[in-house]
C-alpha cells in the first residue's frame, strides 16, 4: 500500500505466517479490510497507524 501520510512511499507489510515481522489481513462482512497489528514506520516519515474496516486511524 501506499504511506497515507503523503510522503508516497510504498508499504510492504508480510502476511507470511513463518516471517518476522508479519501481519494478518481479514475480510470484513462489510466487504472492508482489517491489518493488525499496526503499521508503525521506523525510517521515513515515522508514520505509526491502523488499518481497520477500511479506515486508517492514527496513533498519537
Amino acid at each position: 500500500m501506499i504511506c497515507p501520510c503523503g510522503c508516497n512511499e510504498l508499504l510492504q507489510m508480510s502476511l507470511h505466517q513463518e516471517g518476522r515481522p508479519r501481519w494478518t489481513f481479514t475480510y470484513n462482512p462489510d466487504k472492508t479490510g482489517t491489518l493488525h497489528p499496526s503499521v508503525w514506520r521506523k525510517v521515513g516519515c515515522k508514520s505509526h497507524f491502523f488499518f481497520r474496516k477500511g479506515r486508517i486511524h492514527w496513533s498519537e
